[in-house]
């Protein structure tokens, strides 16, 4: 038995040395692995840095774009309500040049009626 208990003994430590080069090269692995996690976790946070700041500014654009839009607005309230009042003084004014139209009708056919009439007076000789 003694025999078998040292070629048990040997195959341990022959199988040690068998595994040594698989467990230092799972151990460079693992060194390898480690340090791809930290350069991609900066990338990220750099990535995520530059997509901040591209939101910040987006965002920054989007209320600048907001404020001019309400201004816009504004202006476009204010010129439709210009509009409406030009609109009812130009109704007004129209009428009123019609209204003095018709006077101005009934005016010269008034002195085209008179001048008839002192026509025909003459005429008679009163």
């Amino acid at each position: 038995m003694a025999a078998s208990e040292t070629h048990k003994v040997g195959n341990r430590g022959d199988l040690a040395e068998i595994l040594k080069p698989f467990y230092r090269r799972a151990t460079e692995a693992e060194d390898r692995l480690s340090r791809l996690e930290v350069a991609l976790a900066s990338k990220k946070d750099a990535e995520n840095e530059e997509l901040l700041k591209t939101i910040s500014e987006l965002q920054s654009k989007l209320e600048g774009a907001n404020a001019e839009l309400a201004s816009e607005q504004e202006k476009a309230k204010n010129l439709a309500m210009e509009n409406a009042k030009l609109q009812y003084r130009i109704l007004h004014l129209v009428r009123a040049v019609h209204d003095g139209d018709i006077k101005l009708e009934n005016l010269t056919g008034g002195l085209e009626a008179r001048s008839q009439t002192i026509t025909k007076l003459e005429g008679l000789r009163l």
